[in-house]
């Protein structure tokens, strides 16, 4: 935005034709320093933000405008209380367009529905919500009576003392925790420091494992998994041939030659012999194989 156009948006630019005699800005352009929101003001109403004070039932399609939505609203004073002014609040709904009238009420401090909508009744139970339950307005005028407080003082002490050990209790649980605001930092830094400290160890020892990821600490029950795992019948054959041969192996350097030699052929050969027998075993529990006249001529004897 241009400093010119910056100006006229903050109404501090001042046209050439205008005169010090002409008034103010708004004077000299013909409007109000409301704008819009002052287009009715001639009626004595101004357009404002309106914030609805409670859930309602819109009275024209019967659903629930909930507490907190605003509306552009045509605010107007409509009387007084003592001093105080009553003002209403005209509005349109979004949902239907229907028009709602909503009205200040300083006697007993709240908002009234004069038309348009009907306030959602929303009932709760007082020990549920842990709360207190105020006084009826009969009880508060009574309560201005000295005989009548005098009759209600001993359940209200009875009252006390059944509400008493917990509120004391309450009061020494929060006095421990917060009686020494230091040693409660102090434990608290502690315990960052530690798991830091932690934290920075698994992951060292991911980077020694070549591993991307931080493993978490070990427990009882991965130590049971590992232990309970057992390798191939084959891994295990052929470290101990690798170990038997390593240790069939001759110290001396001329003969060592000779001696590997000889031992890989035994190797090879009891492999081919193990791959003999798996193939003669395979096909003959897929009934492949055919047993020659002599195996049929010795079953027969």
């Amino acid at each position: 935005m241009s400093s010119l156009a910056a100006a006229r948006a903050d109404n501090f630019y001042y046209p050439p034709e205008w005169t010090p005699n002409q008034g103010s800005l708004n004077k000299f352009h013909g409007q109000h320093a409301l704008r819009e929101r002052a287009r009715k003001i001639d009626q004595g109403i101004l357009i404002v933000r309106f914030e609805m004070p409670f859930n309602v039932w819109c009275g024209g399609c019967n659903s629930m405008i909930a507490k907190g939505v605003r509306f552009n609203a045509e605010k107007k004073q409509v009387g007084n209380y003592y001093s105080t002014k009553i003002w209403n609040f005209t509005m349109k709904s979004a949902c239907c367009k229907h028009e709602i009238v909503i009205q200040t009420d300083p006697k007993n401090t709240e908002y009234v529905i004069i038309s348009g909508a009907q306030r959602k009744t929303e009932e709760f139970d007082i020990e549920d919500a842990e709360t207190f339950a105020l006084p009826a307005d009969e009880e508060r005028g009574k309560l201005a009576d000295p005989f009548y407080r005098l009759e209600h003082e001993g359940e209200d002490l009875q009252k006390k003392k059944e509400a008493e050990p917990v509120l004391v209790r309450l009061q020494r649980v929060s006095d421990a925790r917060h009686s020494d605001d230091y040693a409660l930092n102090k434990a608290l830094r502690a315990q960052l420091r530690n798991q830091k400290k932690r934290v920075a160890e698994e992951e060292g020892v991911s980077k020694k494992l070549g591993l991307g990821i931080r493993l978490l600490p070990a427990t009882k029950e991965d130590a049971a998994i590992a232990a309970g795992m057992k390798f191939s019948s084959k891994f295990e054959r052929n470290r101990k041939e690798k170990r038997a041969l390593i240790n069939s192996a001759s110290i001396f350097p001329g003969s060592t030659r000779s001696s590997m030699s000889v031992d890989k052929k035994r190797l090879e050969l009891g492999s081919k012999r193990r791959k003999i027998k798996a193939g003669t075993a395979s096909k003959l529990l897929t009934g492949g194989f055919k047993p020659s006249s002599w195996s049929k001529s010795s079953a027969s004897s």
